[in-house]
């Protein structure tokens, strides 16, 4: 671990798979919207494959399109390739799915904790707001701020929407830490950018980039207030 140095003012967060169930909730969805394929043998683990593929491919191209755009795109896309047959309702249950995805168990606690350990607390997320605000909500008021990728208009790991949340809190790269629990969005952009950054590593199978290697880790985000205790931050 090399966290440590001036203690931030502000914490940002990466929200789908770090505070939401990302994951667990995109299978759900998923399987709903297999369910009417009556003959076909497509594996939710496939169509989620394809799809994660086409939806990252889409948000890097210009110009900037609305993440619901970009996961209805995608999804006609995976659906094409592997021979399902889409409907426009498919798009719909993706997307508000996203919105009712729960936190992980420890996160209303930790956000509580850490608020009244004197931290400010912002999400930076590549979604659009109107889908975030259903996450937003369960996270027990402890959330200050929101900076989307449709208020940037760029998605991760592009520097723009880092720097709009910096514009947006005020402060500078070296005035905050990022927690996270995606290495090729949000530690991406840590290693280009140079600013403090704690992995969640919730085992899901995804691991840092090889040349990168992020200031902690720690498996679920109720260790962060230990760590910070450690470091003499709380």
């Amino acid at each position: 671990m090399t966290l440590g140095g001036q203690r931030p003012e502000w914490l940002t967060f990466d929200c789908y798979g770090t505070l939401i169930q990302w994951d667990e909730g995109l299978l759900g969805a998923v399987e709903e919207i297999l369910r009417r394929q009556t003959r076909s043998t497509v594996e939710p683990g496939a169509l989620i494959a394809v799809y994660d593929k086409y939806e990252h491919e889409l948000e890097q191209k210009p110009p900037h399109r609305s993440f619901r755009d970009v996961a209805g795109t995608a999804l006609k896309m995976a659906m094409s390739e592997l021979g399902l047959d889409y409907d426009r309702r498919d798009i719909e249950v993706l997307t508000s799915g996203i919105s009712k995805m729960p936190p992980f168990p420890e996160v209303v606690g930790t956000l509580g904790a850490l608020k009244e350990g004197g931290f400010s607390l912002c999400i930076i997320s590549n979604t659009d707001d109107d889908i975030i605000e259903g996450n937003v909500a369960q996270m027990g008021g402890h959330i200050d701020r929101v900076v989307s990728a449709q208020r940037a208009q760029a998605y991760k790991p592009s520097q723009r929407i880092f720097n709009c949340a910096y514009d947006s809190l005020g402060v500078g790269k070296d005035e905050i830490v990022h927690v996270c629990a995606s290495p090729h969005l949000d530690l991406a952009a840590a290693r280009d950018m140079g600013f403090r950054c704690i992995w969640i590593n919730r085992g899901t199978g995804r691991t840092p980039l090889p040349d990168y290697t992020p200031d902690a880790e720690v498996p679920t985000l109720d260790h962060v207030p230990k760590l910070f205790r450690e470091i003499g931050w709380m």
